[in-house]
């Protein structure tokens, strides 16, 4: 059903185009019609819809049709802003957060309807060039949010160390799996089922999937124990928090709305801060930081202190950087590898406070192999470690941008034959420096970088894998309009 208020913009949208396609202003129409002139524009604002009669003697005086001028399709100049209205994509993403009234966005439509179109369809049109779906837009909508908040949730961090007052969890210890298992069997009336999960062929790369009306929560027998005792916490999560619209599977294969997308995140977010404690980390971050020179098994020690997952301890990073040291230009990548396809999938990234240097695209550029990302990922699969972390201080060609990158690689934990790397990177400035004393240490290698080989004007770069073609062609044309200059300023 499409809503009122989206019926009442379509009617005045069209009411609006069809009077201006008779040349006739407001006040001409409210001549013809006798219907008072702020009337009129309080319907063609979308604020007002006619009764039968009124729209009877407008369709008249424009010389339209009953059934044209009550019908929700727009003709071609406005079509863009119906297929808006009516794919209900406002009502799926949550405005407020952003703190966005809908109300306003209609305000707009209807103020510049024909500016709006050509807006919305642009967006439309790189969407398409970029293949760009309705999970992407979803996903980029929550990094937004993300960022726009640092990526830290006061009111989740307080609600962790209420949950862990109410249940006698001590966190300055590292949590047992049997005490969140307890928890959700015994407080919120779970059954853990083991072996169904490895029965299906199809659902392999599942780790979990929850059955709400049985709360019975089926979970892989290859989940180790870092990967349950995350699916534990999640689901303390959502109950503790009465989350009631969210997503069923781990990790998730499909959402019906934006509200599961932001809800399974909030859950995240609450399983990594009962997982690793805001306090106890940057107790132990200060320490780290407060060393002269880098010492990487002081920070690989760190991590195995919180938790088994890399993945984990880095996103908790993100939280924790920008609230407890100021230190908000963050970027946090995660990337995808197959040796036999020696392809590198950039699958999560995230930004505090700008889009920073390393980023996705979406033209199958490959990325730079010079990022320590890539570096730890490639070397992985024929490590003898399971744990394969490295550091650099990554400075970018086309900037004077530095930043301190960490990075670690894994297997994957839920596809066999794959590889993940995560990578941590802070900008070095005036106040990271203070903050992270070893960053002045001159035995953490430097290394210059680009963003992908295509665009990339590093002229004696060993690890390229593809030319700078978009560099190229740059200079090509920059050649091309020195000549042309020079034979305007011969003829001129």
């Amino acid at each position: 059903m499409i809503e009122e208020e989206y019926i009442r913009l379509i009617f005045g949208l069209k009411l609006r185009q069809i009077r201006t396609e008779k040349n006739l202003s407001l006040f001409g129409l409210a001549k013809v019609t006798g219907l008072s002139k702020s009337y009129l524009n309080e319907i063609e604002k979308g604020k007002k819809y006619p009764k039968r009669d009124k729209i009877l003697l407008l369709s008249e005086a424009l010389d339209s049709t009953y059934d044209q001028m009550v019908s929700l399709k727009l003709d071609k100049n406005l079509a863009p802003i119906g297929e808006i209205l009516q794919s209900r994509i406002l009502k799926e993403i949550p405005l407020e957060i952003f703190g966005i009234k809908e109300s306003n966005l209609i305000d707009i439509i209807a103020e510049a309807p024909v500016k709006v179109n050509a807006f919305i369809s642009t967006l439309f049109e790189i969407a398409k060039h970029y293949n760009l779906t309705r999970e992407s837009f979803f996903l980029a909508a929550l990094r937004s949010y993300q960022e726009a908040n640092n990526n830290y949730f006061d009111e989740i961090e307080l609600q962790v160390e209420k949950f862990a007052k109410a249940y006698s969890l001590d966190l300055t210890k590292k949590l047992n799996v049997a005490d969140l298992e307890e928890i959700l069997v015994d407080e919120y009336g779970y059954t853990i089922n083991n072996e169904e999960l490895t029965e299906h062929e199809e659902l392999v790369y599942l780790r979990s999937v929850f059955v709400p009306k049985s709360k019975t929560l089926l979970i892989s027998k290859s989940a180790d124990i870092s990967q349950r005792m995350f699916i534990y916490a999640k689901e303390i999560a959502y109950n503790y928090m009465e989350i009631s619209d969210r997503l069923y599977t781990f990790s998730w294969i499909k959402f019906e709305s934006f509200d599961q997308v932001l809800n399974n995140f909030f859950a995240s977010y609450f399983a990594g801060a009962l997982l690793i404690p805001r306090k106890e980390l940057v107790k132990e971050l200060k320490l780290v930081f407060e060393q002269k020179t880098f010492n990487p098994s002081d920070f690989t020690s760190l991590i195995s202190k919180f938790t088994d997952s890399p993945e984990t301890f880095y996103q908790r990073l993100t939280n924790v950087l920008p609230k407890d040291f100021n230190l908000k230009n963050l970027f946090f990548l995660r990337f995808n590898y197959k040796p036999e396809r020696n392809d590198f999938q950039l699958t999560k990234e995230l930004h505090i406070t700008n889009l920073l240097e390393p980023h996705a695209n979406e033209n199958n550029e490959h990325y730079c192999r010079r990022w320590i990302s890539i570096k730890t990922l490639s070397e992985i699969p024929s490590s003898k470690e399971n744990h394969l972390f490295d550091t650099q201080i990554s400075s970018y060609n086309h900037t004077d941008n530095e930043y301190f990158v960490l990075s670690s690689a894994t297997k994957d934990p839920f596809r066999n034959g794959y590889y993940r790397s995560i990578a941590l990177g802070i900008m070095i400035s005036t106040h990271s420096l203070s903050k992270i004393q070893f960053l002045e240490d001159e035995s953490i290698k430097r290394k210059k970088v680009g963003v992908t080989c295509e665009t990339c004007s590093i002229s004696d770069c060993f690890e390229r894998v593809a030319p700078p073609k978009k560099i190229e062609r740059k200079q090509r044309f920059e050649k091309i309009d020195k000549v042309v200059q020079s034979l305007i300023e011969k003829y001129s």
